[in-house]
């Protein structure tokens, strides 16, 4: 119920005073007055209260559990703390719960785990005097918060300015078609060399993790001639790796060839050493044959060898000065053994030089071609 409301007994205000005798707010000195009484204090002289010792003990002692209280804070998991008193640095804190004076100790969390990146790109004049549009993502980690915060005014924007300045100066070192085709990975890694060696002596407490160099772009206007060329290059590599794994499924078919015809060599060269030999040494043997009858010995090898010669033809040869009957010649087997021969040998010449010795007995049959016997001894 409201304090002058009809029914309020007393029709008092908040203050405790009758509505009859109404004077405002109490005083403030009256106020500190009580508030000193309580506390344990003295009476006012008229120029303030006087608070005593044990009072400002209970004030002072909430003041320190607050103070104490409030230093306390929480470095993430990912995070290290640099941690400066009245300005100096004192070390790094690590993650967890932690505390510091309040007022005196500063802590600045960095995450050092979350990998960044940078991104650069623009126009750029190559070695060529073509301009090419390129982009460049540098990644990097955090290492050393401390070098990190204070090495620099901004080392984000330090490690900006440089990566822009390595790769305007790498570009400017290669021509235009390494840039589009084949010079990427060697761009990216001289990229990523020349930033480390500029941000080195800055000490920035970073750690370039990778560096990415992004499709080049020729310009617009000649966009279509440059796609042309990649394309071209793209053939040309397609076309050497074809060419690879064709020699390298010939070269093996090859090398098997080769060595077939170097162990076929090899067993022709024993063949042939093996039959030289057999023939001297049956030579060998024939020499004191020879030297005890030459004659008979020379009848003989001529005899082996015309029957070496001439087993493998259809052809009868007839001494018609030695034999003056009528032979029967089966000439219907001759025939046919002519025909079942796959390689017939032929001695046309005997026919030929039959004449010299005597007329043949048909056209068809050639004469002997042997000496008579006393033609062998007239020779001998």
């Amino acid at each position: 119920m409201a304090w002058n409301e009809p029914g309020n007994k007393g029709n008092k205000d908040p203050w405790g005073n009758k509505s009859g005798n109404d004077k405002g707010p109490p005083d403030l000195d009256e106020v500190f007055r009580n508030l000193s009484k309580r506390f344990g204090g003295g009476k006012g002289n008229g120029s303030g209260p006087k608070v005593s010792s044990f009072g400002l003990i209970i004030v002072l002692g909430i003041a320190v559990v607050v103070w104490g209280l409030s230093g306390f804070y929480t470095v993430k998991e990912a995070e290290k703390g640099v941690a400066l008193r009245f300005g100096e640095y004192i070390g790094e804190v690590d993650p967890g719960l932690q505390w510091k004076a309040t007022f005196i100790d500063q802590v600045f969390p960095v995450n050092v785990n979350t990998v960044r990146s940078i991104p650069a790109s623009g126009s750029m004049l190559t070695t060529d005097e073509n301009v090419v549009l390129v982009e460049l993502d540098v990644q990097y980690r955090v290492t050393n918060a401390y070098n990190f915060l204070f090495s620099a005014v901004d080392a984000n924007e330090s490690l900006r300015e440089a990566t822009d300045s390595a790769l305007r100066y790498v570009i400017g070192h290669n021509s235009m078609d390494d840039i589009l085709t084949t010079g990427r990975d060697k761009i990216r890694r001289d990229t990523w060399s020349e930033v480390e060696r500029i941000i080195e002596p800055y000490k920035l407490g970073i750690t370039i993790v990778d560096v990415n160099f992004l499709p080049a772009r020729p310009p617009e206007e000649v966009k279509d001639a440059f796609d042309d060329a990649i394309s071209a290059q793209e053939d040309e590599q397609r076309f050497i790796r074809e060419a690879e794994a064709y020699s390298r499924a010939i070269e093996p078919k090859a090398r098997g060839q080769v060595q077939r015809m170097e162990q076929q060599a090899k067993a022709y060269k024993e063949r042939e050493v093996l039959e030289a030999t057999g023939k001297v040494a049956r030579f060998n043997l024939l020499l004191p044959e020879y030297k005890s009858a030459p004659k008979v010995t020379r009848d003989r090898l001529y005899l082996d060898a015309m029957q070496i010669v001439l087993s493998g033809t259809s052809k009868v040869l007839v001494d018609s000065k030695s034999s003056n009957n009528m032979m029967y010649l089966p000439l219907d087997k001759l025939m046919q053994k002519s025909q079942s021969n796959a390689k017939p040998r032929s001695v046309n010449s005997n026919s030929t030089t039959s004449s010299s010795y005597g007329s043949s007995t048909h056209s068809s049959v050639p004469l002997d071609t042997r000496p008579t016997r006393g033609e062998r001894q007239g020779r001998n």
